[in-house]
């Protein structure tokens, strides 16, 4: 779906190549996406999705750290935690979101969204850190405490970072492109909005020395799957990620990365 947002009361935010207007009568609220999603705001008053954004005061037995509920019913999307309630058309790309008057709640709605957009196109949101270099992508992926950060954090003046917590991965034909985000992690600060080519998924793990390793097949699907973000309900989309997966394994090298924090790791990568 392609239409056109009134410049007035909606802000559109493009990531991975994929804009959605968020449209709301509240002129402070539309500056704090301004603010929020600088380098991610597109001038094009064209639009995939639209979010009309209704504001209320949070519920007070309820917030941001209760569960996620992603349910499909009919070609409608139910999304809901505590500061938010959002209902997406996956055929007219309409929806509304009823939410606190917080960042984090619509960050999370955009977050799910992409990921429902993504899963019919055979494109992921990892739970991983990712950066360009040479004009090739590279993603840092790992439980709690591997690194992802530290890698980031590491990057020589060359690297344009992507993101330190959120990597936007899109199939192209044969092949994958990563997308900066500006979903941000402990670095605090949002990625660069660019792309390239996905040259390399590396599993990070901590060590006495820089290394690579390889990562057989079935072991890379398993730790491909751990980190993919995906909230939804829904068997049938359920197999068709798995299913991506498995063909992500087969065209894109994965891969270990045993590193020490020091920045001479980077002289591995690209």
């Amino acid at each position: 779906m392609t239409a056109t947002a009134s410049a007035t009361e909606s802000v559109t935010i493009e990531i991975g190549g994929i804009p959605i207007a968020l449209r709301t009568e509240d002129a402070a609220f539309r500056d704090l996406l301004i603010n929020r999603y600088a380098g991610f705001v597109s001038d094009s008053p064209e639009f995939e999705s639209e979010l009309a954004v209704e504001l209320s005061e949070p519920r007070t037995a309820l917030g941001s750290d209760d569960d996620v509920e992603v349910k499909k019913q009919g070609a409608d999307w139910l999304i809901q935690r505590g500061d938010f309630r959002a209902r997406w058309n996956s055929v007219s790309g309409q929806g509304k979101v009823r939410q606190s008057p917080n960042p984090y709640a619509i960050d999370s709605v955009l977050r799910i969204l992409h990921t429902l957009i993504l899963a019919r196109q055979s494109g992921f949101l990892f739970h991983a850190a990712s950066a360009i270099r040479n004009g090739r992508a590279f993603l840092f992926a790992g439980v709690s405490g591997a690194g992802k950060t530290t890698i980031s954090r590491l990057a020589p003046p060359d690297v344009c970072l992507l993101s330190d917590e959120i990597s936007y991965v899109r199939r192209c034909g044969e092949y994958y492109r990563a997308y900066g985000t500006p979903f941000a992690g402990e670095l605090a600060r949002s990625g660069e909005n660019q792309t390239a080519p996905l040259t390399t998924f590396f599993f990070l793990e901590k060590g006495p020395e820089n290394r690579i390793e390889g990562v057989a097949k079935t072991e890379a699907i398993r730790l491909l799957l751990r980190n993919v973000l995906f909230f939804a309900e829904d068997r049938e989309l359920v197999a068709r990620m798995f299913e991506a997966a498995c063909e992500f394994a087969d065209r894109v090298p994965i891969k270990k990365l045993v590193f020490k924090p020091n920045v001479q790791v980077w002289e591995l990568i690209g």
